[in-house]
């Protein structure tokens, strides 16, 4: 390596380390900000849970905001992945409307969760912040990347798999390697600045660990076998139960009055705010051990309502709330412990539904450690496998076959016919 070209580098690293920073520095306390409204939103409905009466007047706000802004194409994470692929702008509106729709949705009792918001509201703030700089096309893709890495950790304080969940999600089987440095140190310094602003990621202690051995493998892939199907169904409850929904319900006013109300007489019908919000204290449980066997299914209905009418949040934790749940009830029929399962369940099917076995791996790491992490690697690419051209974005591209090294570029959903 010669003068100039050592030169070249050393210039490229110090840019990305002083724009990851400024990229957290400024992403980081808004994305903590956000993580205490949510935490003081649910806590003031579950003090106050006649406020789910109001959830279909709610959601005429969430439309209105949304038909107002010309967001209600545009405003959703398919928006982030043409950013940092295609270069794309993410509308400076996508920002605010998704933090405060977010919000509104976990107030009043819509079932969603905030990672997904998160990915918005950083790569909106991040991309416009690269073409205030006038920074190239490709360098403001990076920007974006570093938006979505700083705020998924700031919101979930899980930094390695933001950063590598970010690099890759858009296109699977491509990393973009060129990101690694200001991913990981955007994801690192933005859950480092939301520790030291309050905002501590939820807990998920486990105890029932499983030794790796022939026996507890062939366990394993028949549950990853059980989870790729269920990403599958789910991946499809959410995507096209929205197009189903629209279909008989054209004026989306009358469909977010509709939903609100089905949402509450689904709640009054089963008598638990279980499946309103995100679910988190109900993972905890299934992580313990308990759970009821149908929970899984009424998260996907509740879910596939709320998300489907209009309400807006993330999919990634009730992902995790009904992976976990399914493993919870389904483990034990393997021989496996409910408590392992349900960790099993939340990794694979993340992993299932997103097509990111190298981050749900990091994720496993992060929130159980690297006891059985072998077992955790297994469950993850059994349920990627198998899951297909099935995800919950449709912007997102399978670059190369799950089955062969074969070189297809194909968006999720497309049909598999022909293809290895």
């Amino acid at each position: 390596m010669n003068f100039q070209t050592a030169k070249l580098y050393i210039l490229t690293l110090l840019k990305w380390i002083a724009l990851a920073t400024l990229c957290s520095v400024i992403v980081g306390p808004i994305g903590t900000l956000f993580v205490h409204v949510l935490e003081a939103a649910t806590h003031f409905r579950s003090t106050n849970p006649w406020l789910i009466y109001l959830l279909p007047f709610a959601g005429l706000i969430v439309v209105y905001l949304y038909r107002h802004t010309r967001l209600s194409a545009g405003g959703s994470t398919n928006a982030v992945f043409m950013a940092v692929r295609d270069n794309e702008t993410v509308p400076s509106a996508t920002a605010p409307l998704i933090f405060f729709s977010t919000a509104i949705t976990h107030l009043f009792g819509g079932s969603a969760g905030r990672e997904g918001a998160a990915l918005q509201l950083g790569s909106s703030i991040t991309g416009k912040i690269g073409r205030i700089l006038h920074l190239s096309d490709k360098d403001c893709r990076v920007m974006t990347l570093c938006g979505m890495s700083a705020a998924f950790a700031a919101v979930f304080g899980t930094p390695l798999t933001a950063a590598v969940f970010s690099m890759e999600v858009v296109s699977v089987g491509v990393m973009y390697y060129a990101a690694l440095v200001p991913c990981f140190l955007s994801a690192m310094i933005g859950v480092w600045i939301a520790e030291h602003l309050g905002a501590h990621p939820h807990a998920y202690p486990l105890t029932d660990f499983v030794e790796f051995s022939p026996l507890s493998a062939g366990k394993v892939i028949l549950l990853g076998i059980l989870l790729a199907v269920l990403s599958i169904f789910v991946c499809k409850a959410f995507r096209d139960g929205s197009k189903l929904l629209s279909k008989w319900i054209p004026n989306p006013y009358i469909k977010v009055l509709a939903g609100g109300t089905a949402i509450i007489a689904l709640t009054l019908l089963l008598g638990t705010y279980d499946y309103n919000g995100a679910g988190n204290h109900i993972i905890e449980q299934a992580i313990a051990g308990q759970t009821v066997p149908y929970a899984f299914l009424l998260k996907i209905l509740f879910t596939a309502i709320t998300l489907g009418v209009g309400y807006k949040g993330g999919e990634i934790v009730p992902v995790f709330f009904i992976g976990a749940t399914f493993g919870c009830t389904f483990a034990p029929l393997l021989g496996l412990p409910a408590g392992f399962g349900a960790a099993l369940g939340m990794v694979g099917l993340f992993c299932g539904v997103t097509n990111s076995p190298l981050a749900s791996l990091l994720l496993s790491v992060e929130l159980f450690g690297t006891q059985s992490i072998g077992l955790f690697a297994l469950v993850c690419v059994v349920s990627y496998m198998l899951s297909g051209f099935s995800g919950l974005y449709s912007q997102q591209k399978i670059v190369y076959s799950k089955l062969g090294l074969e070189f297809i570029d194909r968006k999720v959903g497309d049909k598999e016919s022909g293809t290895r």
